[in-house]
C-alpha cells in the first residue's frame, strides 16, 4: 500500500507539522524520514472529506458527509490507523450492512477520478461504528484501497478546550465547512463544497457542558457530518497579533440544521411549516476526540 503523509500538531498549530507514515496495515517504518509537505488545512480536508451514501429501511436514498483522519498508535512513532468521522445519525439512518463511500483516485497532478467503494457499517446487524450516547458523533476504523492515498491529518488537530482557550476562539470568528448539500459535489471527481460563516452562539466553553455551538451558514441535508474548521493567518490572541503564524484546526462537525416551526391556522385547517434559519448545530471537536478514544486501541 502506498503510504500517505500524516499531519500533526507541533508547537504553533499550522505553523509547523510532523510528517508521519500512515497505513491501515501498519507496515515497517521507512529507512529515510518522509518529506515534509506544506501544511494547508483547506486543501488537506478537501482531499480527506467524502460523501457517504446509503438506503433507509424504506429503500430511500440517504446521504451525509464524512472525513478521514489518522489515529496515532501509542508508542509507535510514525504509525496510525484510518478513522472515518461523521454524524451518528448519518449511519443510524442507513439500513443494511454496508454503505457507499465515495472516494477519489489521483491519476496525475490535479487529475482525479470518482472511485466509490462499498463500506461495511454492520456485521449481522451490529454497528461497526462507535458513537457517543450524548452527542451526534460516530467514528470507525476503515481500510481504503491501495490505489487511494490520503494526506492524513492526525486526530490531534481536533480542538480541545485548551486549544480554544489558548487561541481565544469566540463568537464572530470565521470558520469553514465542507460537505455535500443535497448530494451535490463541487465537480465530477466528487470533491466537497466549501462554505463559510461565523460562530453564532455563546458561550463556547467548557465544551463538555455546551457540547454544541451555532454556525451561521446555509445548511442543507447532506451537510451532516462535515468538518467545521478554522484557518487564520495573523490571529490576535494573548494581547498580540501573531503575523507569522497560521492557526488551523478542526472545531467540530455539522450535526443538524436549526429550523423554526411556523404554524399557520385557518378556519378549517392548520399547516406546520419549517422555516430555515441558515444556522447549523455543530458538535464540538473535543467530543469527536473523546469518541475516537472510545475505539479499541489501534
Amino acid at each position: 500500500m502506498r503510504k500517505p503523509t500524516m499531519v500533526a500538531l507541533v508547537s504553533v498549530i499550522g505553523a509547523a507539522f510532523l510528517a508521519l507514515e500512515v497505513s491501515a496495515q501498519n507496515p515497517p517504518m521507512p529507512q529515510n524520514p518522509p518529506k515534509q509537505e506544506k501544511f494547508e488545512l483547506n486543501t488537506l480536508l478537501m482531499e480527506c472529506t467524502f460523501e457517504v451514501e446509503g438506503r433507509t429501511a424504506q429503500g430511500q436514498a440517504t446521504i451525509g458527509t464524512g472525513f478521514v483522519m489518522g489515529r496515532p498508535i501509542p508508542g509507535t512513532p510514525g504509525r496510525a490507523r484510518y478513522v472515518l468521522i461523521t454524524a451518528a445519525h448519518v449511519l443510524d439512518e442507513m439500513a443494511g450492512d454496508s454503505a457507499i463511500l465515495h472516494l477519489r483516485r489521483k491519476l496525475a497532478e490535479n487529475t482525479w477520478v470518482h472511485a466509490p467503494i462499498p463500506m461495511p457499517i454492520r456485521v449481522n446487524g451490529q454497528p461497526l461504528w462507535t458513537k457517543r450516547p450524548d452527542a451526534d458523533v460516530a467514528v470507525m476504523y476503515v481500510q481504503l484501497p491501495s490505489e487511494v492515498s490520503l494526506p492524513l491529518m492526525s486526530t490531534e488537530l481536533l480542538a480541545d478546550d485548551a486549544m480554544l482557550s489558548r487561541f481565544e476562539i469566540h463568537p464572530g470568528d470565521e470558520v469553514e465547512c465542507l460537505g455535500y448539500p443535497l448530494g451535490n459535489a463541487s465537480n465530477e471527481a466528487g470533491f466537497p463544497i466549501l462554505r463559510s460563516g461565523k460562530i453564532a452562539s455563546y458561550p463556547l466553553l467548557p465544551t463538555g457542558v455546551t457540547r454544541t455551538f451555532l454556525f451561521d451558514f446555509r445548511v442543507f441535508k447532506g451537510n451532516s457530518g462535515g468538518p467545521v474548521y478554522l484557518v487564520q493567518l495573523g490571529r490576535v490572541y494573548g494581547n498580540a497579533i501573531h503575523f507569522d503564524q497560521t492557526v488551523a484546526f478542526i472545531v467540530g462537525l455539522v450535526s443538524e440544521e436549526r429550523v423554526f416551526p411556523q404554524v399557520t391556522s385557518g378556519p378549517y385547517e392548520q399547516e406546520l411549516r419549517q422555516v430555515q434559519l441558515s444556522l447549523a448545530v455543530v458538535v464540538h471537536a473535543s467530543l469527536i476526540r473523546q469518541a475516537v478514544e472510545m475505539l479499541p486501541p489501534p
